[in-house]
């Protein structure tokens, strides 16, 4: 049970790592040498060492998939937080339903983000043959499926002493 446990933690914590890496670094998209994320556009100068970073577009649907990653990371602490408490005072063969439903939600909410962002990222960077998407998206990606499965296992799980 210690070993199952510790896998859930961890299982978790990844999540929690990638849902934070992918909405902070600057990789969503890259466009001619130059990469945009959710929070700023940066440009390599003349100078090779040399960055120029601008804040990001205003755009109503940008504004959402911010949004959506910062909830899904909300909801991740929230499950995660949830689980260590219901851990201790939850009674013996009881159901982690809350934990499960907040890192399913958290899941639902990065899916929401870069399905958007996937969708609309034409609208902000016109789109040539040298566009491609960055890690940090791959990350978001790769995080929603991590997140509903650690969800469905929450819900699953049954306290045992």
């Amino acid at each position: 049970m210690l070993l199952l446990l510790l896998g859930i933690i961890v299982l978790h914590v990844a999540v929690l790592v990638l849902l934070f890496v992918s909405t902070i670094v600057s990789q969503w998209l890259n466009v001619n040498g130059r990469t945009a994320d959710l929070w700023q556009n940066c440009s390599t100068l003349v100078a090779p060492s040399s960055f120029q970073c601008l804040t990001s577009s205003t755009n109503e649907w940008l504004q959402s998939v911010q949004a959506m990653m910062i909830l899904s990371i909300i909801f991740s602490v929230l499950s995660l937080f949830l689980f260590f408490c219901q851990l201790f005072t939850l009674t013996k063969g009881g159901r982690f339903y809350i934990t499960g439903i907040f890192q399913i939600l958290a899941g639902l909410c990065v899916m929401s983000g870069a399905a958007i962002f996937t969708v609309r990222h034409t609208d902000w960077q016109p789109t040539t043959s040298d566009t491609s998407f960055g890690f940090a998206y791959i990350l978001a990606w790769v995080a929603f499926p991590l997140a509903v499965i650690s969800g469905v296992i929450y819900v699953i799980l049954r306290k045992r002493e």
